[in-house]
């Protein structure tokens, strides 16, 4: 069967019977950043507090990468054993546990070993959403896909806006340990999905009791899919490999841009506030993608042209950065910002390249561990080459080349097939 000939589910009310499942979706994905942007708007003040310097950021600013790599692999792994269910409860416990102890921490070492409790939560639950979404909403992947990642980005923007007026106010330890609040918040709809389960109420909790490893049921008058009887190898797809790459490549260049953008600007002549509203332009624009792409995906068998779009934005903007910074930053910005368009366009394709739950959980840990693995040296690679050159030429040229391995993973990712036909 191919990509194009799959039954599809037909489509039904999009809160019948799964409420609960929709809002523990929606609420995980508002926690999937928070530990990394209420954090990184503070550090210069946290170094002076806790006595740290530069080469400590750098470490602070790797760690959610390296948090998202390492559960993007073992992820699939704890799925399996706990279910999907459960595994999304874990990620917000210790998202909450990580994030309220790091309201109280008195070293720097507390904070890096609290941080990363957090993100190993976070990191969990960018693996579990996508075959959460697949399980009960097979019939919806457009609508949820939008819905969830819309809400993640803004999960992103506002802890950033509201990090440092917090800490103002309240002081830096409220500031860091409220975002526990959310993700407690976020845990409340899989422990009642856990108790329907247990106790059998309505026909959610019907159809999750019936759901395993090999079958699941997606909606009443939707065709049971089967799931493949001996899951493949993800690692000789394909599909696996060039979702992998643009997706790690988008990491790289997001996370590279966050880092060095600000410092860009203050030497081309910027001031630093003009830096900071810039960095929240970039990630403002991520809605916009979030809103469009997962919609235009779902209707289009490949999507690649939007991959091309993207890298014309991401070369127009480098050439705008490099050469006259200062002369439109404000349009550099904009299409910097639609880049990453590639982001959503990979958590959607998830969904897309596979026909099983099964199928979606090993893609969806594949394409996080080693696309997480391949960002995580992005922001100290750019750093390097700055300081080696005391020039932004070569930095821009590395990211030149890993545009050119998106592009690459973009074409091998938007192909009509599907994870289980190459695997």
């Amino acid at each position: 069967m191919t990509a194009s000939s799959a039954v599809l589910p037909i489509a039904r009310p999009l809160w019948r019977d799964r409420t609960l499942v929709l809002a523990g979706i929606v609420l995980s994905a508002f926690n999937l950043r928070t530990a990394v942007t209420s954090l990184t708007p503070l550090l210069d003040s946290l170094g002076q507090t806790l006595g740290f310097g530069s080469t400590m950021t750098g470490v602070l600013g790797m760690v959610p990468t390296a948090a998202f790599a390492v559960f993007g692999v073992a992820t699939p792994g704890i799925a399996h054993r706990l279910g999907l269910e459960r595994t999304a409860l874990l990620a917000m416990v210790l998202a909450t546990v990580g994030l309220f102890a790091r309201a109280f921490v008195g070293d720097t070492w507390m904070l890096l070993l609290t941080s990363a409790v957090a993100l190993s939560g976070m990191g969990m639950g960018n693996v579990v959403l996508p075959p959460l979404v697949k399980r009960y909403f097979a019939d919806r992947v457009g609508t949820v896909s939008t819905f969830y990642i819309t809400v993640l980005q803004l999960g992103t923007i506002l802890p950033a806006l509201l990090a440092v007026p917090l800490a103002q106010s309240v002081g830096w330890r409220a500031s860091l340990g409220g975002w526990s609040l959310v993700a407690a918040a976020a845990a409340l709809p899989w422990i009642a999905v856990l108790w329907m389960e247990r106790f059998g109420h309505s026909r959610q909790a019907q159809a999750l009791a019936h759901a395993h490893d090999c079958a699941v049921k997606v909606g009443d008058e939707a065709p049971e899919l089967a799931e493949p009887a001996c899951p493949g190898r993800v690692s000789r797809s394909p599909v696996a490999w060039g979702l992998a790459l643009m997706f790690g490549m988008t990491s790289l260049i997001t996370y590279s841009m966050f880092t060095w953008l600000p410092k860009l600007l203050v030497e081309a002549g910027g001031s630093p506030a003009l830096g900071g509203s810039m960095v929240a332009l970039f990630s403002t624009l991520g809605l916009i993608s979030a809103l469009v792409l997962p919609a235009v995906a779902v209707r289009v068998s490949n999507p690649y042209p939007i991959v091309i779009a993207c890298a014309v934005a991401y070369v127009a903007a480098f050439a705008g950065l490099l050469l006259a910074p200062m002369a439109a930053p404000l349009l550099w910005v904009a299409l910097l910002g639609l880049g990453p368009s590639t982001f959503p366009l990979s958590l959607t394709l998830i969904n897309l390249r596979t026909r099983s739950q099964v199928g979606s959980a090993k893609l969806s840990g594949f394409m996080q561990g080693v696309g997480y693995s391949l960002s995580c040296l992005g922001p100290l690679l750019f750093g390097l080459l700055h300081e080696a050159t005391h020039g932004w030429a070569w930095p821009f040229a590395f990211l030149l080349v890993c545009l050119a391995v998106l592009l690459i993973g973009g074409w091998l990712a938007c192909q009509p097939r599907m994870l289980e036909d190459t695997w």
